[in-house]
């Protein structure tokens, strides 16, 4: 599809559904993209996959969701940060990155089944087994809770990694650190509530 045509640097990408599955798995939080009445909007929002669908939840007055619902074209984006790449020059200096684009139109879950089944899988996605150590959500809990399957059939990953830009010329000799600073999210101790 050309919307996940890969155009700068596509040595970087990636259409392999294993590679932008491992991705989506690993990440916790999604930006989406769409057109609202009041113009251009992103909003980070938590999602899991399961298999060839995003599924994202919310309140069913959920504006956001609401949007979608409709068939609106929609744009989710999800990044996990890996380490900032320091260079010799300032213009050199990036990031390792692993990412994946989806574009496509999303759909209301109606089925209790299927929400439940999604509902469930989120929140083992925040915590391994987590939906079964909780009281799943009630009748009205469920009545009032909106959730959207976005398909992956548009979908494209672009992922860098490594060193910096190799330098040349007169700035091979420039006294300045260079490398790579690792970034690792960790989930710390839990902290119980009151």
């Amino acid at each position: 599809m050309d919307r996940t045509r890969l155009r700068r640097k596509a040595q970087r990408g990636s259409h392999d559904r294993a590679v932008i599955d491992t991705i989506l798995d690993e990440a916790l939080v999604c930006h989406v993209g769409f057109t609202s009445g009041h113009g251009p909007v992103v909003i980070p929002t938590a999602f899991v996959r399961i298999g060839d669908d995003l599924y994202l939840h919310g309140a069913t007055g959920n504006a956001m969701l609401s949007a979608l619902a409709t068939g609106l074209d929609a744009c989710v984006e999800i990044t996990l940060l890996d380490g900032l790449v320091l260079a010799r020059t300032a213009f050199h200096h990036s990031v390792n990155y692993r990412s994946v684009i989806v574009f496509g139109r999303a759909r209301r879950v109606d089925d209790p089944e299927r929400k439940r089944t999604a509902l469930a899988a989120l929140i083992d996605k925040l915590d391994p087994q987590r939906s079964a150590a909780c009281r799943p959500p009630n009748h009205k809990e469920l009545a009032s809770t909106q959730v959207i399957a976005m398909p992956l059939a548009e979908a494209s990953a672009k992922i860098r990694t490594g060193p910096p830009v190799p330098d040349e010329g007169e700035d091979l000799h420039l006294p300045y650190w260079h490398g790579v600073i690792p970034l690792v999210t960790t989930r710390g101790t839990p902290v119980p509530a009151a």
